[in-house]
């Protein structure tokens, strides 16, 4: 075939309740030159049983076990171990548009060598993957650092397709903050390590839904919270002349967290939250309670126990077009072995 080969890498951590869905959207890319690689890490449930239903499908995929080390140690593992150079990373509970990978793939070739990092727009999902929210519309293209340091435009790991040589150049994924018990950032910190390096190209469509559940890991607010301060902290050390982009991306994701927290009713994470924030800004904080949040107390407080996560309004992708595009992939899948 004359088009590249794509290495895919699904790191999973008692994810059998979501990585099916998860492989049969990654299985029907219009894009078909795949290689699926599932990263156990170190699963207690039936992840591996699940994953290994597809395997028996589809020669396409193959399952990499591990003791439990962390996404980042689980994405590095995974890449390290594929042939492609063309890279691209999904979590075991998210979900690809059939043509995210094409369209990805387009734009890093079109940008050239010089763009190592593509990444297209996401919908937030429930658990039955029916989208409550909607990313807006984000252009950063190009050169992006000063972009990256001051919010994560991205929004998530599991946009992006990445050239191996920028994953290479940056070493992948840090899992230093997994270490330091402040894990969610990782994604954050190694796209800002490949924006110091590379441009970013963005394919300006909802390719990825990204799902947002109460136990997931990107519910643990103040954990989320350190380790944004965490990757501030270390971009600081290599660009202080960046300081004031830092500080100001460490104060829009606190008031972010804060609103979640309030949002949600999860008072104790607010609590956590706001301590956390006056030891490192004691100034953030009089200014959030003062001017930034004074108005989401308020419409909590109308709105009552409602105030959580807004009613879904459309499934992303369809329950029909699911099954239909994943039972799709098979037959592809049988083709290609054959």
């Amino acid at each position: 075939m004359s088009e590249p080969l794509v290495s895919v890498v699904i790191p999973a951590y008692n994810a059998s309740a979501t990585i099916d869905e998860t492989l049969r959207s990654v299985r029907s890319q219009s894009h078909e030159l795949l290689e699926i690689v599932v990263v156990d890490d170190g699963s207690t449930d039936n992840t591996a049983m699940v994953a290994q239903r597809h395997v028996d499908q589809d020669p396409r995929i193959r399952i990499i076990r591990q003791d439990h080390a962390g996404v980042a140690a689980a994405r590095n593992r995974g890449w390290r171990s594929v042939h492609a150079d063309f890279i691209g990373f999904v979590d075991a509970d998210d979900l690809w548009a059939p043509t995210k990978v094409q369209r990805e793939l387009q734009a890093l070739i079109s940008g050239g060598e010089k763009t190592g990092l593509a990444y297209s727009w996401h919908v937030r999902i429930d658990a039955d993957s029916r989208e409550f929210c909607k990313a807006a519309p984000v252009y950063c293209a190009g050169d992006v650092l000063d972009d990256i340091l001051t919010w994560n435009f991205v929004g998530n790991g599991s946009a992006v397709l990445v050239r191996r040589e920028a994953l290479q150049a940056v070493n992948g994924f840090d899992s230093q903050l997994y270490a330091a018990g402040a894990q969610g950032c990782e994604d954050l910190l190694f796209y800002c390590r490949v924006a110091e390096k590379y441009h970013f190209a963005v394919v300006p469509e909802h390719l990825t839904g990204y799902r947002f559940l109460p136990e997931n890991m990107s519910s643990n607010l103040p954990s989320m919270l350190r380790s944004y301060m965490l990757v501030a902290d270390k971009m600081a050390v290599l660009h202080p002349d960046r300081a004031h982009r830092l500080d100001l991306g460490v104060q829009n994701y606190s008031i972010t967290l804060l609103r979640v927290a309030l949002a949600n009713c999860k008072f104790g994470y607010f609590a956590t939250c706001l301590a956390l924030v006056g030891r490192r800004d004691p100034l953030l904080t009089v200014k959030a309670l003062a001017f930034k949040l004074p108005r989401d107390v308020l419409s909590w407080l109308r709105s009552g126990l409602q105030a959580r996560l807004g009613p879904c309004r459309r499934e992303f992708p369809e329950p029909s077009s699911c099954f239909q595009i994943g039972e799709l992939g098979h037959e592809r899948a049988r083709k290609m072995a054959e």
